[in-house]
């Protein structure tokens, strides 16, 4: 009986600890580049090992997968386009590493309102296989993804990808964030640490990410890209299709 008691107690804390699945986000890819729509398209979802997966899906008439690897990577560089981007909720940005032309390797330094709640970042853009174990380049989508975290610490708390796919109106974003993935980085570099130990845990996923915190989120996401593809199709033309037809003459 003693050794049962123990046993039960060693499973209990294993679980408290780490959740029935610690793996349970591990398969990002099969959901976030699927061709088909999934279960959760739209919406938040604590997973077992307290991760809570957050989706938000935009259709953007108009809009290409091409003009929003420019948006990123060409054209978004000050406060006041930040602004356009989201006007209630956008605040201030700048930019770390950043090479034109270019996201991976670049980190997005923001202040932004979460809900109600000003939040300072540091999205930091990786190579999409970093977070999408399948990802492969494809010349009718564009996937940016980041790990994002504090600005004024060097502590990462979210995994996040966006993922731009051409259709026949225009294009499809799905955008999806994994909250609770704690990281210490140096620089640019994760590191082992014991906030990475503890912080990862199903228990301190459990206390740290409420409900309210992923929609907040949801919903920031709905509204800045929906934004985004009013305006986006517009300033594409203004800022690069009018100027080519200009060169080509």
């Amino acid at each position: 009986m003693k050794y049962i008691l123990i046993s039960l107690g060693i499973i209990s804390f294993i679980i408290a600890a780490f959740g029935f699945n610690p793996w349970a986000t591990s398969n990002k890819s099969s959901k976030v580049l699927s061709n088909t729509y999934t279960s959760l398209e739209t919406g938040t979802e604590r997973k077992a090992n307290g991760i809570y997966e957050v989706r938000a899906l935009t259709r953007m008439p108009n809009v290409s997968a091409e003009m929003v690897r420019w948006w990123f990577a060409d054209y978004l560089q000050t406060t006041e386009q930040y602004k356009r981007w989201h006007p209630n909720a956008h605040v201030w940005m700048n930019w770390e590493n950043k090479v034109p032309g270019e996201v991976i390797g670049a980190s997005h330094l923001v202040h932004e309102y979460l809900g109600t709640t000003l939040h300072k970042l540091r999205i930091q853009f990786v190579d999409p296989k970093e977070i999408l174990d399948d990802y492969e380049p494809r010349n009718d989508r564009f996937v940016i993804c980041a790990r994002a975290g504090l600005l004024e610490k060097p502590l990462n708390a979210t995994h996040m990808c966006h993922v731009v796919q051409n259709t026949e109106y225009g294009a499809q974003m799905r955008s999806a964030f994994w909250m609770g993935y704690v990281e210490k980085r140096d620089g640019n570099d994760t590191v082992t640490s014991i906030e990475s130990v503890l912080g990862n845990t199903a228990m301190a996923r459990m206390f740290l990410i409420s409900k309210q915190d992923s929609i907040d989120l949801m919903t920031h996401a709905i509204e800045e890209m929906n934004v985004l593809a009013n305006f986006l199709p517009d300033l594409y033309q203004q800022e690069v299709l009018s100027k080519q037809v200009l060169h080509s003459h």
